[in-house]
């Protein structure tokens, strides 16, 4: 079953989260995940939500997303992302029938 990972965040440091953004998607690859969402043009239609960005990874697997998290690529970067923004990251399984 797949998994999404899925981040809303508010960029607070741009010149460092570019960095953090031009160096995921080679995280991503070892690990079958591709962005479905990266961007900020985005329409809230009820209720709030406070970040302005939203990113959408898909993995074949929660297994994969969990690895890709955890592997020590995406560890080298990811002080770049916890020092440039402030929101959420979850992975979430997508829907079987």
């Amino acid at each position: 079953m797949k998994a999404y990972v899925i981040a809303a965040e508010t960029v607070n440091d741009p010149a460092m989260f570019d960095l953090y953004r031009k160096q995921v998607p080679a995280t991503l690859a070892p690990f079958g995940g591709q962005f479905v969402v990266r961007g900020a043009n985005l329409t809230v239609l009820e209720g709030e939500w406070p970040h302005p960005r939203l990113v959408i990874i898909e993995f074949p697997s929660r297994p994969a997303a969990e690895d890709w998290y955890k592997s020590v690529e995406y560890r080298k970067i990811i002080s770049l992302r916890l020092e440039s923004s402030a929101g959420n990251l979850i992975i979430v399984d997508g829907f079987a029938d």
